[in-house]
């Protein structure tokens, strides 16, 4: 998430003595051009602390810079299989050493996390030509025609063989992009196929 901008000393003593004279937090936002919740905010901090300037922040500062996190996550969506390692060597050739975790929390507050890859029938162009074709010859039929359409389908069982997956760094919307999916073919050694 962005940094949000900072106000003036000015405006938060204005602020300030706008409600000590007994406006309301929507009236002095307005007055000042600013939302009524950050003059509500202003006004809860100087009751409270009797300052307005900002208080030090608690924790560690983080170790990834603006630019370093903006790199990662243009790596991250152009190369959605990129490991934590990676990303660390990539940092680490920059100058910067970290973490993988620190990795993670970057990736994680840009809304991305590890998920696997979804499985998807190898499709050459022509195929993808022939569904769009179909698609849009059907696309105005009426329901009743669809209910006399019997849909079948093929299943394969493999009989050996590892089906891992491996990750991606992804959105849930995008599980489907082709960048995060793993194409299948409907043959191989060592299966079932049932209809």
């Amino acid at each position: 998430m962005a940094k949000t901008r900072e106000l003036c000393k000015d405006i938060r003593d204005q602020i300030v003595d706008l409600h000590k004279a007994g406006m309301g937090y929507r009236t002095i936002g307005k007055q000042l051009g600013e939302k009524a919740t950050t003059v509500g905010a202003i006004i809860r901090k100087w009751k409270k602390f009797k300052m307005m300037v900002n208080l030090p922040l608690s924790g560690a500062p983080c170790k990834i810079s603006p630019r370093g996190a903006s790199m990662i996550m243009r790596k991250v969506k152009d190369q959605p299989r990129t490991t934590r390692k990676d990303l660390v060597n990539d940092l680490k050739r920059a100058g910067t050493t970290v973490s993988k975790k620190t990795i993670s929390n970057t990736i994680h507050r840009h809304g991305l996390k590890s998920c696997s890859a979804r499985k998807v029938p190898l499709l050459k162009p022509a195929h993808v030509q022939a569904r769009l074709k179909f698609a849009n010859d059907h696309l105005d039929d009426p329901e009743e025609e669809w209910k006399k359409v019997m849909w079948s389908d093929e299943t394969k069982i493999d009989m050996f063989g590892i089906n891992s997956t491996g990750c991606v760094w992804r959105k849930k919307k995008d599980e489907y992009n082709l960048k995060n999916t793993i194409p299948t073919v409907k043959h191989g050694g060592g299966n079932i196929i049932l209809w």
